[in-house]
């Protein structure tokens, strides 16, 4: 059997952890809630104590709130932000403790068993805790005891409590259907609940709910399992004499990038953005960033790619320390090599995007990807080349013109393409059409251009040697060109 009267755990609940964080940057005087949009109806998230004084409470629709409170203050919710948040709690919890872990989306649990003496006491430190946070402009409650269980059931329901057995049967972390049915037996402090014959209990509510008790209770063990720090891609190096020749420079971004380049192997990743930072003797620093086109850790290929950014670099009165960080990273699995290896990918093409890149942009380097669309503008799609992968999907029963532009008017009647026009100031003959290949709109888009109903598509070869892509729109007569084949 598991004995926890040993332990110390401690709960950290924020019970307004999300409006928190917002009034930290903008405070506000007087009620301010975030919203949430469920099922349709937007909802109170969270509130911060003047609002909860005027009657407002979660889940409460927005309307209702407005009715109850006319000079309510909201905004919406970010809960990923809000976790973001809870994270940078969490590693600054670990001052007190190495074993923190979340607990729920708003509150952290510290295995603090033998670490309590180094604050000068349990009481010490969860008064150094509650300071802290005060001052950080957040709202606390502590709870403190011999398992996870109960230190939950001290922060959420008696923070300054003792008596576990005291406290009503929600404090083991129950739902609230069962907690009702408990209610309705008598069974309302787990006082109660212990003293209870487990076997109806079991019968009725599951193994839950003794789990819980046993738990809450110490004699069934519940783990704390501490978040895995992500791994920090970034070296640093430091100079005895300050350096300040390209060559010298060059040279250790060398020596920065091969450790660099060894731990985004170790772990399976690649850069796909590079800050170099150079501080001068005078403390000044600049920053020379390196945008890939495409995820990689060959220090040999990374290297010359800073050249133009470091030939750009003011060195002063010479450069004392430099750091290489990657800041942006994706997955960059080991690929095999060898002969049963799968062809090599496009190096060359992405270092030749990245040259480019520096000088432009990288979002300025794009590529047309096929589009699952019968309507000629909306047959492909451009995305910058450096975020996407060639594809070989191009298909098309007809022929398409390499020139697509807006559709342009030409004089004609009739359904058959006219056998003179002129088009941009130049009158052309016709020799040859193709046709015609009727496209009709997509109806469950909002197009505009396609207000005039179907179309009918000719492909059309000029005695002036022009090849042109023309169209008919039955519903309301008129010829047009679109496009130009070469």
């Amino acid at each position: 059997m598991f004995d926890g009267s040993a332990k110390r755990v401690v709960c950290m609940w924020f019970p307004r952890l999300a409006s928190d964080r917002v009034l930290r940057a903008r405070p506000i005087e007087g009620p301010f809630a975030l919203t949430l949009k469920q099922q349709n109806t937007d909802r109170i998230y969270c509130l911060n104590m003047a609002a909860e004084r005027l009657g407002l409470h979660r889940a409460m629709s927005c309307a209702d709130a407005r009715a109850f409170c006319p000079d309510l203050i909201s905004q919406p919710a970010r809960p990923d932000l809000d976790q973001r948040f809870l994270g940078a709690l969490r590693r600054w919890a670990t001052r007190y403790c190495p074993w923190v872990g979340y607990e729920g989306a708003d509150g952290l649990v510290l295995d603090v068993t033998g670490a309590a003496h180094l604050f000068g006491g349990a009481g010490t430190m969860l008064r150094d805790m509650r300071a802290r946070m005060a001052r950080a402009g957040l709202t606390l409650r502590l709870g403190m005891g011999a398992t996870r269980g109960a230190a939950w059931a001290f922060a959420h329901f008696d923070e300054h409590g003792t008596d576990l057995n005291a406290l009503p049967v929600a404090a083991l972390r129950l739902d609230a259907g069962t907690v009702t049915a408990l209610q309705r037996l008598g069974l309302r402090s787990i006082g109660d609940l212990s003293a209870a014959a487990r076997a109806p209990l079991a019968r009725r509510f599951g193994p839950e709910l003794l789990l819980r008790l046993d738990q809450a209770l110490g004699q069934v063990g519940e783990a704390i399992s501490p978040e895995v720090e992500p791994p920090h891609y970034g070296i640093a190096l430091s100079f005895p004499d300050p350096i300040g020749l390209f060559e010298d420079v060059m040279a250790a971004t060398a020596r920065l990038l091969d450790p660099l380049c060894d731990k985004l192997k170790a772990y399976e990743t690649g850069a796909r953005e590079l800050t170099l930072t150079l501080r001068r003797v005078d403390q000044g620093s600049q920053q020379v960033t390196l945008r890939l086109a495409a995820a990689m850790r060959d220090p040999a290929r990374i290297l010359p790619l800073f050249a133009r950014g470091l030939g750009e670099v003011d060195a002063g009165f010479g450069i004392d320390r430099m750091r290489l960080e990657a800041t942006v990273v994706e997955r960059l699995p080991v690929q095999q090599t060898g002969a049963m290896a799968t062809p090599a990918s496009p190096d060359r093409l992405n270092d030749l995007i990245t040259r480019i890149g520096t000088r432009i942009g990288l979002e300025n380097i794009q590529r047309f990807l096929p589009a699952d669309s019968h309507i000629p503008e909306r047959s492909f799609l451009i995305a910058p080349a450096a975020y996407s992968t060639p594809e070989s999907g191009w298909s098309s029963p007809r022929p398409r013109p390499l020139r697509l532009f807006a559709p342009e008017p030409i004089t004609g009647t009739g359904p058959q393409p006219p056998k003179q026009f002129r088009w941009r100031r130049m009158a052309f003959t016709l020799a040859r059409a193709t046709g015609p290949e009727r496209i009709t709109p997509e109806w469950w888009l909002e197009d505009d251009a396609w207000r005039s109903g179907l179309r009918d598509y000719w492909k059309v070869d000029t005695r002036e040697g022009r090849r042109l892509w023309l169209f008919y729109t039955p519903q309301n007569p008129g010829w047009f060109v679109q496009g130009a084949f070469a």
